[in-house]
C-alpha cells in the first residue's frame, strides 16, 4: 500500500515535469512570434510567463528534495526523482534563453536590418523549438526511440549556426555593429536551446535504460 501511495507521487511528478514543460514551450512560441513580428506586448507576455515557470521550479525542486528525504528511494525510483531534478533545471534554462530572445523585441528593427543573418535566425528558431517539442513529446510518452534520437542530434544546430556566422561576417553598413551584436545574442541562445533538448533526451534515455554511459552525451 506504501509502495502504491509512493509510485502515484512519482507519476503525478512526472505529470508535473510535463506541465512545467509545456508551459516552456508556450514561451517559446511567444519568442519565435517575438522573432517574426517584433511585438513587445508579447514579449511582456513572455516575461510574466517565465516568472510561472520559474515558481515552478522552485516548487517541484522542493518536491523531489522532500520526497528523498521521506521516502529515502532506491534503485530505479531515486534515478527518476534525481533525472527528473536534472529535467528541471534544464527546462528552466530553456526558458531564460527564450526570454533572452524575447527581450530583443527593442531591438527588432536591428535583427531585420541584416537581411541574411535574419531569415537564418528564424529558422534556427523552428528549429530550437522543433527540437524541443520533440523533448516534450519524448518525455510525456517516456519514449526511448524519441529520447535516443535527440541525444544523438546534439550538433543538429551546427550548419546553420556556421552559416550565421559567415554571413554576420558580411554584414556592412553603420548599423553592422549593432546588428551584429543582436543577432549574435539571440542565435546563441536559439543554439542553446536545441542543445538543453540534447540533453533532456540524453537524460530520458539514462532514466529508462539505467545505463550510466549515456550521462556522458549531457555534457555540453
Amino acid at each position: 500500500m506504501v509502495r502504491d501511495s509512493f509510485s502515484a507521487e512519482l507519476d503525478q511528478l512526472r505529470l508535473q515535469v510535463e506541465v512545467m514543460a509545456v508551459r516552456v514551450d508556450q514561451n517559446l512560441e511567444r519568442m519565435r512570434e517575438v522573432l517574426a513580428t517584433g511585438n513587445g506586448d508579447v514579449a511582456v507576455v513572455a516575461v510574466n510567463a517565465d516568472d510561472d515557470i520559474d515558481a515552478m521550479n522552485v516548487s517541484l525542486t522542493e518536491r523531489c528534495y522532500e520526497l528523498m528525504a521521506r521516502e529515502a528511494p532506491v534503485a530505479s525510483d531515486l534515478r527518476f526523482v534525481v533525472s527528473v531534478l536534472r529535467v528541471l533545471g534544464e527546462l528552466e534554462r530553456v526558458g531564460d534563453l527564450a526570454l533572452r530572445v524575447a527581450k530583443l523585441a527593442p531591438a527588432w528593427d536591428l535583427l531585420r536590418a541584416g537581411e541574411h543573418t535574419y531569415d537564418i535566425l528564424l529558422s534556427m528558431a523552428d528549429l530550437a523549438v522543433g527540437q524541443f517539442r520533440t523533448a516534450l513529446r519524448a518525455w510525456s510518452a517516456q519514449d526511448l526511440f524519441l529520447a535516443d534520437e535527440l541525444a544523438r542530434s546534439g550538433r543538429a544546430m551546427e550548419p546553420t549556426t556556421e552559416q550565421l556566422m559567415r554571413e554576420l561576417l558580411r554584414l556592412e553598413g553603420p548599423d553592422a555593429v549593432a546588428c551584429a551584436v543582436r543577432t549574435l545574442t539571440a542565435g546563441q541562445a536559439l543554439d542553446r536551446i536545441a542543445d538543453h533538448a540534447a540533453i533532456i533526451g540524453a537524460r530520458l534515455r539514462y532514466l529508462l535504460t539505467g545505463n550510466p554511459d549515456h550521462l556522458a552525451t549531457e555534457i555540453r
